[in-house]
């Protein structure tokens, strides 16, 4: 494959979340940056301000694990493909992407992400009368006997073969499960990882049947 890079003998790399699949930053390589990135394992950047070879995480300790790196049609651009080990920018932010500059009005955005980060937000910084402040101020007790509810609500309205009520429970369901999640330290990255373990096991259960 041939690479193409610029006048300056950069090519811009968009570094995204294996797991999320949210962007997290975008950065340049050069050849050298790039060659030492693919024999790491590690994202290795060309820093344009400093002029240097950039390892990320030398110095906060918040490395990427590269999973993928894949060019683009016209081979001038890469999507890497990483596991963080922590925020991917330097305000301690997840993303470096959280100024949001337009937003259509007949959409509102919605993700997984975004409700986890607010669930997050209200432990780390309580607000007055948040029903999810209101619960992680009770503790784990409260926390579990309402996902101990919801449950039971979903297999009700399940039982019943009521769709629209079965989807309704389950975001409640899902809204607490989370709630228990951020207070155990649990991330959405980690029942991810463990999904993909099964997946993995269960195809090569499979491929063994097979044979």
């Amino acid at each position: 494959m041939n690479l193409k890079f610029d006048e300056r003998g950069l090519i811009p790399a968009i570094v995204q979340d294996y797991y999320s699949k949210q962007v997290l930053t975008v950065a340049y390589m050069n050849e050298q940056s790039l060659a030492i990135t693919m024999e790491e394992g590690y994202t290795c950047f060309w820093s344009r301000s400093r002029q240097e070879l950039w390892r990320k995480g030398e110095t906060s300790g918040n490395r990427q694990k590269v999973v993928t790196i894949t060019a683009d049609c016209d081979q001038d651009a890469l999507v890497v493909e990483v596991i963080k080990d922590g925020p991917a920018c330097h305000t301690g932010a997840e993303s470096c992407f959280f100024e949001r500059v337009f937003t259509a009005e007949d959409e509102t955005p919605f993700s997984y992400e975004g409700l986890y980060n607010m669930i997050k937000g209200r432990k780390l910084r309580p607000r007055e009368k948040s029903y999810t402040s209101y619960l992680f101020d009770k503790g784990m007790d409260k926390i579990l006997k309402k996902v101990g509810e919801e449950s039971t609500e979903v297999i009700i309205a399940g039982a019943k073969n009521d769709k629209e009520e079965t989807i309704y429970e389950i975001a409640d369901l899902a809204y607490h499960v989370m709630v228990m999640m951020v207070e155990q330290g649990i991330e959405l990255k980690d029942v991810t990882a463990e999904l993909a373990k099964r997946h993995v096991v269960d195809h090569k259960v499979k491929q063994e049947r097979m044979k």
